[in-house]
């Protein structure tokens, strides 16, 4: 039962690490590459005490060959005295030293090998791990930059303005009450010329009744008589005549000039 509770709980903590993963994984790969690096520290550690075991190993080899060469100059000099006896005592802890140090000297062979070993593969780890410092800027560069592209194609695409799409649906609603304000004025415009002539006839009537009340009082008043005033009436009228001739002289030709444009 808890083995397979137990299977059942990593595999969701998977299912989650892999969503994790998914969701960032330049943040992912960081950690990863944290991780290493820490690892990595704990291994440069570990390294320097084995140097330290070494450098240790390598001083009681040197000590041992000082050893070494003393007790041999030792049974040399008891032989020259021919002191068979204290020269075999030094033979025999002559013997003992080359035995200790012929160990030493492997075992410091092997240390010595284990630790460049050990400095190698450490020192090709870092420059792994420098390639892979690298690549995660530049993954994390190519990823900002692809996302800044697919926010800008998307944006420009919902930029565009089409007729099809709902911008442009709004610019032709625009238009048409453009179009709309546009012709209410055309209109209004229209409608407020209409009148005027009724109006300007009425006007005229007005100038001619008071006109011809002015010259009837001026017979009244002895300062004109009839003949004068129906000579002055004459030339007045044809006065008139001549400017409202030309008047719609002017008219036909404004309209000429509108019809050709």
């Amino acid at each position: 039962m808890l083995g397979k509770f137990w299977k059942a709980l990593m595999a969701q903590v998977n299912k989650l690490a892999n969503f994790f993963w998914q969701a960032d994984p330049i943040a992912q790969m960081q950690l990863e590459y944290d991780n290493a690096v820490e690892q990595l520290k704990d291994g440069r550690v570990g390294l320097e005490q084995y140097r330290a075991l070494v450098e240790r190993v390598t001083r009681q080899v040197k000590l041992d060959e000082r050893r070494t060469e003393d007790l041999t100059a030792q049974v040399k000099a008891y032989l020259k005295i021919e002191d068979r006896t204290t020269a075999g005592k030094f033979a025999i802890e002559l013997k003992r030293a080359q035995a200790e140090l012929d160990e030493n000297r492997q075992q410091l062979n092997l240390h010595e090998t284990s630790y460049q070993n050990h400095l190698t593969k450490i020192q090709a780890a870092t420059r792994r791990l420098s390639e892979v410092q690298t690549r995660i800027r530049r993954y994390d560069a190519e990823i900002k930059m692809s996302t800044a592209e697919a926010e800008m194609a998307k944006l420009a695409q919902s930029f565009n303005f089409d007729v099809s799409t709902d911008f442009g649906e709004l610019e032709n609603i625009i238009q048409n009450r453009i179009d709309t304000n546009r012709a209410k004025v055309r209109v209004a415009s229209d409608l407020s010329s209409q009148g005027i002539a009724e109006i300007e006839a009425e006007r005229r009537k007005e100038e001619a009744e008071a006109e011809g009340l002015l010259q009837q009082f001026e017979i009244d008043m002895g300062l004109k008589t009839p003949e004068t005033s129906n000579v002055q009436q004459q030339e007045k009228s044809l006065g008139q005549a001549e400017s409202s001739a030309a008047q719609q002289e002017d008219a036909l030709k404004e309209i000429e000039k509108q019809l050709g444009a």
